[in-house]
């Protein structure tokens, strides 16, 4: 016991000293120090299997798990993983990123040994008292207390339902989720606990027949005096609250459960403190979860880059919702959990009564939007676009078909960065775009983001949906000198609602002349995040190559289409690119099917790309890394117009010596053929003459 304890003070200081220096989710794997070191100690993983739930906290655990070594590359390009991850090592049972899936994972895990007849068979879910509240946890404790499947549950309960805690919202400052309060009351009914324990213990002395009167009778008490736990009704035996840092309490406890032959599921309550053992995280409202780089010494984070720039899209789109809301009392807000990262805090602040956080509980939040919506009530439901991925069906059902209007504000779309690929917003115009009766729209930078959001504020007859990326605003230097907002003077603090379906024409020469008369037009149609670098792109392309000129389109809307600018741009130019931080099947497949529909690729001038996400999951680093990764970054966008446009241009000039011909056969003959040497590459016969090739015309 001594030398794990030892063990545990060690492991607590090398995950410090290595987050330190990579950045990462922190408080929480501070928290499981000890039951880390418990459960490895007592099972004998991988062929017992833990499930982390969200996986965040899994620190210790790779540290433990033959991964000390690779630490330093935690959360960068070709490095380890933030998250559990099968295939980087067989003690990672299951992948998890997203919460509340470890219970069904496990149970899945524990009928799976039965049936292949395991000799034996230890399944363990380690669940905070955050993902619980997500409703398939509720689901998978149903089914295994109906199975009598053999697992135990550890509920992890630190009090940080939602991040950062302490956030106002229509439930007050408490962490979101009655199951947090429940599970205090349980632990104030200690004197019980007291008397619990010192009862059985007296029953251990009895003969066996008066040992199994007196388990009914405690169970009975239990009901009397608790009103019985929501977990036994469900059919596990309960254990707890125990304290989940003291390490001579937790092992044998679970050396207990390991050698129990009992097959009936067991839920084991364990009262933690995220960010335990490090001041710094044990003070701050969000116990440290994710932190960048920091000093070990005073807990000061590196965070950088951004310090007296432009704020956070989050922060630009919270600070705009509050300016609608001071003059509509009908604007709401919707969180699951991620205040913090969805700026309701901030919203929060100021509209404490119409702020409302659901817990991680995406398919709740999306139908509690819908209901208000029916009310009357404008709801801004705010979730990163991977975790709206949870509540697609309440989308389509409950949303969509009803055509509510409900305001989807999806944050961290595209590529996020360390967190890798359970976090990218990747998908969100394909799953959403192939709905009907939707507005779609993506903002390019912080004033568009305004802007946009208030056309979904003044959408009242359709869902709309809002999506945009992790990170900074462009500030107003870049925008007037890259963008063409030559006329801004200064960042607006609230939009300018546009006309739906309306995309724009983005003057990037500012007050330049267009190229004259140039040999191929190139059209680059970009739409949200990638603006910027399809701006930097069409000037590299006029630059680089001489007698080609290139117009910049910025789409705004996935759904409605601007029909009449793509059109357009189709008849206008040789070459036409489509750029998106998103998957295939999302706007460059709505405009290739519009313009094959329309005809408009009938004659076979037009040479036309999409360019999207690869057909690949991008693992976890910088995010310039990952553009790099993803062929999305501008010198990408310059190498795929290099190839069409030398492809044009052969064709223009193969086009040329057609009709030259057509000419020449539509003149009368006069006298014998005559042998005229051929542009090169058109050679319809040899000479005699060594390497001259001959077109031979009437």
């Amino acid at each position: 016991m001594k030398e794990l304890k030892q063990l545990a003070h060690e492991l607590r200081w090398d995950t410090l000293g290595h987050v330190s220096k990579t950045g990462g989710h922190l408080g929480s794997s501070l928290g499981v120090i000890e039951l880390t070191v418990a459960l490895h100690y007592v099972f004998n993983t991988p062929d017992d299997r833990i499930c982390w739930d969200v996986s965040h906290q899994v620190y210790p655990h790779k540290i433990l798990t033959g991964r000390r070594d690779r630490m330093h590359s935690l959360r960068q390009t070709n490095g380890l993983s933030g998250f559990a991850k099968r295939s980087e090592s067989e003690y990672d049972a299951f992948g998890a990123g997203h919460s509340s899936t470890s219970i069904s994972s496990a149970l899945g895990m524990s009928v799976g040994k039965l049936l292949t007849n395991k000799r034996v068979n230890n399944c363990i879910a380690v669940i905070g008292d955050g993902a619980i509240t997500g409703g398939m946890a509720f689901e998978a404790l149903n089914n295994a207390g109906y199975l009598r499947s053999r697992m135990v549950v550890i509920l992890n309960d630190n009090g940080q339902v939602s991040l950062p805690t302490g956030t106002h919202s229509a439930g007050g400052v408490v962490p979101a989720g009655a199951l947090s309060s429940y599970t205090s009351r349980l632990l104030s009914s200690k004197p019980f606990q007291d008397f619990r324990s010192f009862a059985k213990g007296l029953n251990r002395l009895m003969p066996s027949e008066l040992q199994d009167l007196n388990a009914k009778l405690d169970e009975y008490a239990r009901g009397l005096i608790q009103g019985g736990t929501l977990f036994e009704e469900l059919g596990f035996y309960y254990i707890g609250p125990v304290d989940g840092h003291d390490l001579e309490n937790l092992v044998p406890i679970l050396e207990n459960l390991r050698d129990s032959p009992s097959t009936k599921p067991v839920l084991l309550h364990v009262k933690t403190e995220k960010g335990y053992g490090y001041p710094p995280a044990e003070a701050a409202s969000d116990k440290y979860h994710g932190v960048a780089k920091f000093d070990l010494s005073t807990g000061k984070q590196f965070k950088g880059g951004n310090k007296g720039g432009p704020p956070s899209l989050t922060t630009t789109f919270a600070n705009a919702l509050c300016e609608i809301a001071t003059e509509d009392r009908t604007v709401v807000g919707i969180t699951a959990a991620m205040p913090g990262g969805t700026g309701m805090d901030i919203f929060g602040k100021r509209f404490p009564k119409r702020t409302f956080d659901v817990g991680i509980a995406e398919q709740h939040a999306v139908t509690f939007a819908a209901g208000m919506a029916i009310e009357g009530l404008k709801p801004f439901c705010c979730i990163y676009s991977t975790f709206m991925q949870r509540g697609y069906d309440q989308v389509v059902h409950d949303v969509v078909i009803q055509k509510l209007p409900v305001r989807m504000i999806l944050d961290r779309a595209g590529l996020v960065g360390n967190d890798g690929p359970t976090h990218h917003g990747s998908f969100d115009l394909s799953y959403l775009g192939a709905l009907p009766d939707i507005v779609i729209m993506a903002p390019s930078d912080e004033v568009e983001l305004m802007n946009l959001l208030e056309t979904a504020y003044e959408t009242n007859d359709l869902p709309s949906v809002v999506r945009y990326p992790r990170g900074a605003g462009y500030g107003l230097e870049l925008l007037r000198k890259e963008l063409g907002y030559v006329g801004l003077q200064e960042i607006p603090k609230r939009g300018k609602a546009v006309t739906r379906g309306k995309g724009r024409l983005i003057n990037y020469r500012g007050d330049g002349p267009a190229p004259a008369a140039p040999a191929v037009k190139v059209g680059l149609l970009s739409v949200g995040t990638r603006l910027l670098d399809t701006v930097k792109a069409a000037r590299e392309i006029e630059k680089s190559m001489p007698g080609v000129s290139v117009t910049v389109a910025d789409a705004r809307f996935v759904k409605p289409l601007d029909k009449e600018m793509i059109a357009s741009l189709a008849r206008e130019n040789d070459v036409l690119i489509t750029i998106e931080e998103n998957s295939v099947g999302g706007f460059g497949s709505f405009v290739q099917q519009f313009l094959l529909e329309e005809g408009l690729m009938d004659g076979g001038r037009l040479r036309l790309r999409s360019m999207v996400l690869p057909d690949k999951f991008i693992e976890a680093g910088p995010q310039s890394d990952q553009y790099d990764q993803a062929g999305l970054a501008a010198h990408h966008i310059v190498e795929k117009a290099a190839g069409l446009v030398q492809g044009a241009k052969d064709g223009k000039i193969l086009q040329q010596q057609q009709q030259q011909q057509q000419q020449q056969q539509q003149q009368p003959q006069q006298g014998p053929p005559a042998v005229v040497p051929a542009a090169a590459g058109v050679g319809m016969g040899k000479s005699s003459r060594q390497g001259t090739s001959f077109q031979v015309l009437p």
